[in-house]
């Protein structure tokens, strides 16, 4: 009987795939339904070509120069040293997110909603601002080591480097596979773990062998991201004095001298996202996710801590004291010392209002139209899989991996060229950030989508409900909990965001980011401080409701 449970358990948590592809939306008469849904995914998918055909028109001028750049020992060395820093801070945030997931969810930890919101929210400070408090705090000479003087200890060890950079992406990329993992948690049948349980196996095993292969679609969904993000980061690793390919990339870009080679460049970070997506892709099998059998689904029973609960609490309380109470006391202290110095003007009160409106109003708008136009490639790769889905689904990660800087680029050079009306408008804005962030967006949706049974839209045809009628009523409410992590991903890393704000808003347009790397620059640190303090209050309120209003 023993020697059955793998195989039975298997068999319940990753059945094959269905022997018929179900298609979505529900119903197969409409073809003029699932033409629109293709074809939105195409437009999608055209929109992710733009900095794509940017980067190919550009490379296509490269000559002898580029091969050569790209077989100097030194480009290699600096394609390693970021492939080792992305797959180290992908494994170290899968390390931290995948507990901090279960305890905010299935466990009877106190104020577990409350502490999902200040875990999440480290994801919110742009990458330069907090490589730099890591640096000031834990420098050779930072703040740490001037508290350790009387102490006898007059220098820390070198943090700069590896070390430097791989704490600040972790500490800002472990949200991504938090998020997503975390709404996975909330959609698990407890009949599977029943069901482990009742077969022999104890929780432990249940964990490893039920509940962990329920959660891969979401983690590695947020892994990718993770490790996506690290490859587009320039930030941190400038800060931290960490050669990496998105570095050499802006500083070939910076140099004005061959932009061919700089485009050269960023077609390998594109060659690379390839690599990656597929290895996701690959990973996932031919496993299904959502529950077969019929019933009611219900919430699981919290897992009660115990013992544990005081030593949890104790740890909780110091990882959010290190990634964001720590940072925010800092800035919190550099304001104070601003308006003693009267540094804190009326005009820049002013400023910073406006700016707080157009970073909310902006990502909000944003935020929305990427679910808006993830939704049809989600539904297209997890219901009807084929070349066309998995292409569509790999194209839209292109521009995810790229640096914000090329992107900007390619539509400056698009919208100057083509489409002059829209240059430096919002709507171009928008269009950029999507750009950017609409994989977030694909990996939640199509997360929930997996766990999603279809018997469940079929039952809604078969009552009558047309194809609209299922969606609303069956399958969003469903797909709530991934559809808000997605909004909620994409809300908050908008808010950050700083090269295309730069280069593709309006005239005069300005956000906290934007806000906050003017002042960094010109080594204004207290005037810094206001906007990076704001930024993460106003993405705290949307998330906490999000938070707070989950059944």
């Amino acid at each position: 009987m023993l020697s059955l449970i793998p195989t039975t358990l298997r068999r319940m948590v990753a059945y094959p795939a269905w022997p018929r592809p179900f298609v979505w939306p529900p119903m197969r008469a409409l073809n003029g339904q699932r033409i629109g849904l293709v074809l939105s995914a195409l437009l999608v998918g055209g929109l992710m070509l733009l900095p794509l055909a940017y980067l190919l028109l550009r490379a296509a001028g490269a000559g002898e120069t580029a091969v050569a750049t790209l077989l100097r020992p030194s480009t290699l060395a600096t394609l390693w040293r970021t492939l080792l820093l992305a797959g180290s801070v992908t494994l170290a945030s899968a390390v931290i997110a995948v507990p901090l997931a279960w305890l905010t969810t299935s466990t009877d930890l106190p104020g577990r909603r409350a502490w999902a919101v200040a875990v999440a929210l480290p994801l919110v400070l742009p990458s330069y601002v907090a490589a730099y408090l890591l640096a000031a705090t834990f420098g050779p000479r930072g703040a740490v080591q001037q508290l350790l003087e009387p102490f006898g200890i007059m220098r820390l060890p070198e943090i700069y480097g590896f070390p430097g950079a791989f704490i600040a992406l972790t500490l800002m990329g472990y949200p991504y596979i938090f998020l997503t993992t975390r709404a996975a948690f909330r959609r698990l049948d407890p009949a599977l773990m029943e069901a482990g349980r009742s077969l022999g196996l104890s929780a432990r095993a249940v964990f490893w062998r039920v509940t962990l292969p329920q959660l891969r679609p979401a983690m590695m969904a947020g892994g990718l991201l993770v490790a996506l993000y690290v490859l587009r980061d320039f930030g941190a690793v400038t800060m931290m004095r960490y050669d990496t390919f998105t570095r050499l990339i802006f500083v070939q870009y910076r140099s004005f001298a061959d932009r061919s080679v700089a485009a050269v460049l960023a077609l390998v970070l594109v060659a690379i996202t390839a690599v990656f997506v597929s290895a996701e892709i690959r990973a996932r099998g031919r496993a299904g996710y959502a529950r077969r059998s019929a019933g009611a689904a219900r919430q699981m029973r919290p897992v009660r801590l115990g013992r544990w609960r005081l030593p949890v609490l104790l740890l909780l309380a110091a990882w959010v004291t290190l990634t964001l109470l720590g940072p925010t006391g800092s800035l919190a202290y550099w304001l104070w010392r601003g308006q003693q110095a009267g540094a804190l003007t009326p005009a820049l009160t002013s400023t910073l209002a406006g700016a707080s409106w157009n970073s909310l109003s902006v990502s909000l708008a944003t935020a929305v139209t990427a679910i808006l136009a993830a939704l049809p490639v989600a539904i297209l790769s997890v219901r009807r899989p084929g070349e066309l889905s998995r292409f569509l689904e790999r194209l839209t990660y292109v521009g995810y991996a790229l640096p914000g800087i090329v992107v900007a680029l390619a539509f400056v050079f698009f919208g100057a060229q083509y489409v002059p009306f829209l240059y430096q408008t919002l709507p171009m804005l928008v269009l950029a950030y999507l750009v950017l962030f609409v994989p977030q967006a694909v990996g939640g949706l199509r997360t929930s989508l997996l766990q999603l049974t279809p018997s469940l839209e079929e039952a809604g045809r078969s009552l009558g409900q047309t194809a609209v009628g299922v969606f609303w009523r069956i399958s969003l409410p469903l797909l709530r909990p991934g559809l808000l992590a997605a909004l909620a991903l994409v809300f908050l890393t908008t808010m950050k965001e700083l090269p295309a704000t730069l280069m593709l808003s309006p005239f005069g347009y300005r956000t906290l980011a934007t806000a906050v790397w003017h002042n960094i620059s010109e080594a204004m640190f207290a005037q810094a401080a206001a906007p990076s303090l704001l930024l993460l209050l106003l993405a705290s309120i949307p998330l906490a409701i999000l938070t707070l209003r989950e059944r």
